[in-house]
């Protein structure tokens, strides 16, 4: 029967001969396994021993024992079958005599009772007609009177013109001057949307250069030149007054700030202007040009 001892020692060697000693065999006569080796460390610290297992037979038989019998399988009961119920035909005597007391109750309601489809319908009330809401209506164009044919409304024109003409329009441009040093320019015809643009960029650049162009260079006092086509401006305030309203009432319910797409000057004065006798809502414009946005946030000190 092969058995084993494990044992320790400074060195390997020495760990094997103490394991020969306590076991009073030769080298011979055992198999060794080293488990661990030993380790010197640095000025004695980390320093470990060696350990090793030695296996040995030591002459004495395993003993066997007998293989135990397999007990003897025990015999299964026999489960018979639990039996159908009868198949009662159709036609039997109960059967027939179920289905005529059945046909003898009164139901509780009969389809005959019910009024018809079409009754119905007739008794029913009449929807209420819905009223249909009035879809807004844009502003009316101020009546600016005549025309100003003035010294810079007609540089207006000219410049308008010769842009006009690159640009492949036929828009006629008609200048009236609302306030002193104010010019408002009408570009009047058919298709002018890409003169207006996406959300009235075409437009606004249209503005800039025509503002640029006439106060540059100009020893006079500056002046200011807001355009317009298809009475584009107009709707467009309307439509960011009722975005404006829409806003500060999520802003009053959920009491969260909400920030708008980016704007130039002129639509973030109209949403300012819509909002600022609103209750409990407060404005604010963020970022730089040309991505400058309005905030519109929940002011709890107005609210109470």
């Amino acid at each position: 029967m092969i058995k084993f001892i494990d044992v320790t020692g400074k060195t390997e060697d020495e760990a094997i001969q103490s394991a020969l000693a306590q076991l009073k065999m030769d080298r011979d006569d055992v198999s060794v396994e080293i488990l661990e080796r030993a380790k010197a460390g640095f000025l004695g610290i980390g320093s470990a021993p060696a350990r090793v297992r030695v296996s040995y037979d030591d002459g004495k038989a395993e003993e066997v024992k007998p293989a135990e019998k397999p007990a003897a399988p025990k015999p299964e009961k026999k489960v018979e079958p639990a039996s159908a119920p009868k198949a009662v035909p159709m036609y039997a005597p109960e059967v027939l005599q179920k289905k005529e007391s059945r046909a003898n109750d009164k139901p509780r309601t009969e389809r005959g009772d019910r009024p018809a489809r079409e009754d119905r319908r007739e008794n029913r009330a009449p929807r209420a007609e819905r009223a249909e809401r009035p879809a807004p209506q844009p502003k009316p164009i101020v009546d600016l009177g005549e025309e100003c044919h003035d010294e810079k409304s007609e540089q207006i024109r000219a410049f308008l013109k010769g842009l006009l003409e690159h640009m492949d329009s036929a828009a006629e441009v008609k200048v009236y001057e609302s306030e002193k040093g104010r010019y408002k320019v009408f570009l009047e015809g058919e298709k002018l949307g890409a003169l207006i643009g996406r959300r009235g960029e075409t437009l606004d650049a249209i503005q800039q250069l025509t503002n640029y162009a006439i106060n540059t260079g100009s020893d006079s006092k500056r002046v200011r030149v807001q355009m317009d086509a298809e009475n584009y401006r107009a709707r467009r305030e309307q439509s960011l007054e009722s975005l404006a309203r829409k806003v500060a009432s999520k802003v009053q319910k959920y009491r969260r700030s909400v920030t708008l797409e980016p704007m130039n000057a002129y639509e973030r004065h109209v949403i300012h202007a819509a909002l600022q006798d609103v209750p409990g809502v407060t404005t604010y414009s963020v970022g730089t040009e040309p991505n400058r946005r309005v905030v519109v946030s929940y002011d709890r000190a107005q609210a109470r």
